[in-house]
C-alpha cells in the first residue's frame, strides 16, 4: 500500500497553548512553537487570532539516520520508493483568555498537498493532490501555579474533521486510496496534554520549554496513529526593539501506527530540529513572524521522505 507518514507537528496558536500540530507529512519536525514571539499573550485577556503559512518539500528519502539515492532501487521494486511531497499548509488559530489563569484555544490546519511515489510492483509514477481542512484541536490552559503565570498544564482533543478517504490521481495507482498517513486527517480522536514553562534568563534574554504529548483514544476504519511526543525549548532576544530574534530546539518522537490499514514498518521516528526565527511588532496588536526549522537528527523506520528545511510564516492580531 503507498505510503507517507504524518509528523505531529507541529507543528502554533495564540499564548503557547498550542504547540506541536499535526500536520500530515512524512515524519517531519513540526513542532515549531511560531508564537513564542509575544509571550505576553499567555497573560493577556480576551481573543487572540493567528494565521500562519508552512512551505515544506519532502524530496529526501531516508532509511534509519541515512539518506538513500533512488537510483539504487531498480524497478520494479519490492517496495514504494516515495518521490516527493510538497506541502504548503495553513493554520488558523483563534485563543480565548478568561482570566490570567485559564484559556482555550481552537487551531483549525487547512491543507495543500502534492506527492508522488512509486508503489510496489509499479514502474511508473502515481501522484496525487490532497486539499481541505485538517483535524480540529481544540486545547484548554491552566497557569495558576505562580503567581507569574509561568508554569501551565494544557489538555484537550484532537477531533477527527479531516477526510481519510481521498485517492490517487494519476499514474498506474489512480482511483486507489491514499495510505492514511497521507490523508488530510487520520479519523482519529487523539487525546493531548501538555506542560511548559517560561521566564527570563537576564532582562534581556527570555526562555520557554514545552512538552506535549498526543495519544490516540480509538481507532478508525482498521488504522490507529502512533502516539506522540514533542519537546521544545527556546531563546529570545529583548532588547532589539521592535525585533524579537529567537531559536529552538524542537524534538519529536512517534511510535509506529498500527492496524490493517497502517504501514508499521515505514512509521515512527525520532527527529530534532534547530529553528531560528525573527518576531516583528508592526502595530501595538499585530505581530508577525518568521522561522526556519534546519533538521539536525533525523532517524526514521524503514524507508521515510524527510525534507531539508521547513519555513514558517505568520501574523498574530490581539482584539
Amino acid at each position: 500500500m503507498p505510503s507517507i507518514r504524518r509528523c505531529s507537528s507541529f507543528t502554533l496558536a495564540a499564548a503557547l497553548a498550542a504547540p506541536g500540530l499535526a500536520a500530515a507529512c512524512s515524519t517531519c519536525g513540526c513542532s515549531l512553537n511560531s508564537d513564542w514571539s509575544s509571550q505576553g499573550y499567555a497573560t493577556s485577556l480576551g481573543w487572540h487570532l493567528s494565521l500562519r503559512e508552512d512551505y515544506f518539500n519532502q524530496s529526501q528519502l531516508r532509511s534509519g539516520a541515512d539518506s538513500v539515492s533512488r537510483s539504487s532501487f531498480a524497478y520494479p521494486a519490492d517496495e514504494e520508493v516515495q518521490r516527493k511531497t510538497i506541502n504548503r499548509n495553513t493554520l488558523l488559530g483563534a485563543d480565548y483568555s478568561f482570566s490570567r489563569y485559564w484559556g482555550l484555544s481552537l487551531q483549525l490546519p487547512y491543507m495543500d498537498r502534492h506527492h508522488q511515489t512509486i508503489a510496489e510492483g509499479d514502474t511508473g509514477v502515481s501522484s496525487s493532490d490532497a486539499r481541505g481542512i485538517g483535524d480540529l484541536r481544540v486545547l484548554a490552559r491552566y497557569q495558576g501555579f505562580s503567581d507569574d503565570a509561568g508554569i501551565g498544564l494544557q489538555f484537550g482533543l484532537k477531533l477527527p474533521t479531516g477526510r481519510f478517504k481521498q485517492d490517487f490521481v494519476s499514474g498506474p495507482q489512480a482511483g486507489e486510496l491514499l495510505d492514511r498517513g497521507l490523508q488530510l486527517g487520520t479519523g482519529t480522536t487523539d487525546a493531548l496534554l501538555g506542560v511548559y514553562k517560561f521566564g527570563y534568563l537576564t532582562d534581556s534574554i527570555g526562555y520557554f520549554g514545552q512538552a506535549m504529548a498526543q495519544i490516540a483514544l480509538d481507532a478508525r476504519d482498521h488504522f490507529r496513529p502512533g502516539n506522540s511526543l514533542n519537546l521544545n525549548l527556546g531563546l529570545r532576544y529583548l532588547d532589539a526593539g521592535r525585533f524579537t530574534p529567537q531559536i529552538q530546539l524542537n524534538l519529536h518522537g512517534e511510535q509506529r501506527e498500527s492496524g490493517v490499514q497502517a504501514d508499521r514498518p515505514n512509521s515512527g521516528a525520532v527527529l530534532a530540529y534547530l529553528s531560528p526565527g525573527i518576531g516583528v511588532r508592526i502595530t501595538r496588536r499585530l505581530d508577525a513572524f518568521a522561522f526556519v526549522q534546519l533538521p539536525v537528527y533525523q532517524h526514521v523506520n524503514g524507508l521515510q521522505l524527510e525534507p531539508r528545511r521547513l519555513w514558517s510564516l505568520g501574523l498574530q492580531y490581539r482584539l
